[in-house]
């Protein structure tokens, strides 16, 4: 019995080939194929590393930080669809969203590790060709800092020279948090989130509020809660330990890589991601923890 490729099975056993079934399309002209569905002439031409001669390893860097950015863009995608959900008192699909961000999280977390394998002198041998460029530009990275809490009028500077990112992050500026929206939420079912929180103004960032801390407890405590809610706190504190993990080996891979040198952005390097180990997105959740029992 021949194959499609004229070959016969019994010519191909013992061979370590696995004969192509006679139902494969083989023939795209007139079909959509994998490469075109994804764009992937367009996706896998889009790597340009500048170091001349070129350096082996700058693609490693390249494909990293694009990689990154794509988790960012459907991070930024199911926060948003998230934000909408809850708007909309749909908790428990605003939670399947959530979860995908955690996995997503987890993912780009253990990215580091690849790219660790680049050693201080493989770097050094092309950074200089980054310019000024540097991931603290990453405009969908800010977006999703916005949407989660960690808002920053004085970032809007940085991307003055692009409308798109500009006005983007602009909007979420203003717009409520995803925990602006899960406070609604829990207002709406009838928990007492101080009218303030509730009216606060969104543009700037989230800081911790005592007086919301007795909601939590009140949801951790009781026995009357609905799952839902007491998963949603789950979730959010997820996110944020997901967050820090990821800053952490963030940190800890530019150490390990460059030291204690300037960023190409003009960044103290080092000492300024440390700094943002100290950014919290969702303070109360963490607070309410002393309190509980007691």
């Amino acid at each position: 019995m021949e194959n499609s490729t004229g070959n016969s099975e019994a010519s191909i056993r013992g061979q370590n080939i696995r004969p192509i079934e006679d139902s494969v399309r083989t023939d795209f002209s007139q079909a959509m194929s994998y490469g075109g569905y994804l764009d992937l002439d367009r996706l896998l031409t889009a790597q340009h590393p500048l170091s001349t001669p070129e350096h082996h390893d700058e693609l490693l860097f390249i494909i990293q930080h694009q990689t990154s950015e794509l988790w960012l863009k459907l991070v930024l995608h199911e926060l948003l669809e998230a934000r909408r959900l809850l708007d909309a008192d749909n908790l428990a699909k605003a939670l399947k969203c959530i979860a995908r961000v955690k996995a997503i999280q987890r993912t780009m977390t253990e990215q580091w590790s690849v790219l660790g394998t680049l050693t201080p002198r493989e770097y050094s041998e092309f950074r200089r060709f980054l310019g000024s460029s540097s991931g603290f530009q990453s405009h969908q990275y800010r977006a999703v800092e916005f949407l989660l809490g960690n808002k920053n009028r004085g970032m809007l500077r940085v991307f003055e020279s692009d409308p798109a990112a500009h006005s983007q992050l602009s909007t979420l500026l203003e717009e409520p948090t995803l925990y602006d929206a899960f406070l609604a939420v829990l207002a709406r079912a009838g928990y007492a989130v101080p009218a303030e929180i509730l009216e606060r103004d969104t543009s700037e960032p989230w800081t911790f509020r005592k007086d919301l801390v007795p909601v939590f407890q009140e949801i951790y405590e009781s026995e009357a809660t609905p799952w839902g809610f007491y998963e949603a706190c789950e979730d959010l504190v997820d996110i944020e330990d997901n967050f820090h993990a990821w800053r952490f080996r963030h940190l800890r891979t530019v150490q390990r890589t460059i030291g204690f040198k300037v960023g190409t952005g003009g960044s103290s390097g080092v000492d300024f991601l440390k700094r943002a180990l100290d950014l919290t997105f969702f303070p109360e959740l963490y607070a309410v923890r002393t309190e509980i029992g007691n």
